[in-house]
């Protein structure tokens, strides 16, 4: 029996609201430009960098991986980072075999810029206690928009592209998959924001997570504001209107993303999925590079 803890309470006008963020982000300007000069040294692609215009004017830069054997009607995916200010880069978990890829960072720096996470560099709590204001409103747009780059690329047919990334990455690519008709299949690992209902009723010890926290304690009644803005943007309320082909992921050790919590999410999705537990914790495993690019080609056909 389902433990009622984890049943998803999704707000009344959700629907309405990420109706609005979605068509922001669809009709905002498409405005990106690429630089052809490779920048990485990728054993089967070329890397390229580009830069595209956010939803709300800003510039932001990153990488198209295009495979070196194959100029044109590649299937495609959307490489989204974790929670960090540091750009993914185009290794052996930002590309695959045959797909293009493309991945940008979600705070204007550079697209390969490196920075090791420190609490005092978090954003968790930025826009709070404002549900449209919190900063993952604005990263689900710019990914929707960088989504709309990937549809643009010559080297990219346009009906074969998915979203991919572990956390931060991986709940925003269940958000797209819920909300971007681009989107044709999703690989989720590890994602964040999973029932976050049952986690912001239990102590939280951790980083960044405990960003939150921190931003409670210093205003009245924070907790309960911090509880109804997450609950737009809990990944178990996007999971239910997530219909495209879903592969989860979770880590059997993961302190950061419980198994429970992302069973849930992958229980409440009403398309075909597919979930796979690793002996793990909170990152990356050589394993999903193979099965997330397996699941794609069996659903980008």
């Amino acid at each position: 029996m389902e433990d009622p803890a984890y049943l998803p309470e999704v707000p009344e006008d959700f629907d309405v609201f990420w109706a609005e963020l979605s068509g922001e982000a669809r009709h905002a300007p498409l405005d990106f430009h690429r630089d052809v000069e490779p920048k990485y040294d990728a054993p089967d692609h070329i890397v390229e960098t580009f830069s595209f215009r956010g939803v709300k004017g800003e510039t932001l830069y990153g990488w198209i991986a295009v495979p070196k054997e194959s100029p044109s009607a590649n299937p495609g995916f959307v490489w989204l980072a974790p929670y960090g200010r540091e750009s993914v880069l185009p290794n052996e978990y930002g590309t695959r075999r045959g797909f293009v890829s493309l991945s940008f960072n979600f705070h204007g720096f550079d697209a390969f810029h490196q920075e090791a996470y420190n609490p005092t560099r978090g954003y968790f709590a930025s826009g709070l206690p404002e549900p449209r204001n919190w900063v993952f409103g604005r990263l689900f747009q710019n990914s929707f928009i960088a989504t709309r780059v990937m549809q643009a690329l010559t080297e990219v047919d346009e009906n074969r592209i998915a979203a991919a990334g572990l956390s931060q990455g991986g709940g925003l690519a269940i958000w797209l998959g819920a909300h971007c008709p681009i989107v044709k299949t999703v690989c989720a690992d590890m994602p964040f924001l999973s029932a976050m209902g049952v986690t912001l009723n239990n102590p939280i010890y951790r980083y960044p997570l405990k960003e939150l926290l921190d931003f409670a304690n210093k205003i009245p009644i924070g907790m309960e504001r911090v509880k109804f803005v997450v609950g737009y943007y809990d990944t178990l309320h996007q999971a239910t209107r997530c219909q495209v082909p879903t592969l989860v992921s979770l880590g059997e050790k993961d302190p950061a993303v419980r198994p429970p919590n992302v069973e849930a999410v992958f229980e409440a999705m009403p398309g075909e999925k597919k979930l796979i537990r690793y002996d793990w914790g909170h990152d990356w495993h050589p394993d999903m590079i193979e099965n997330n690019r397996n699941w794609m080609l069996e659903h980008l056909p």
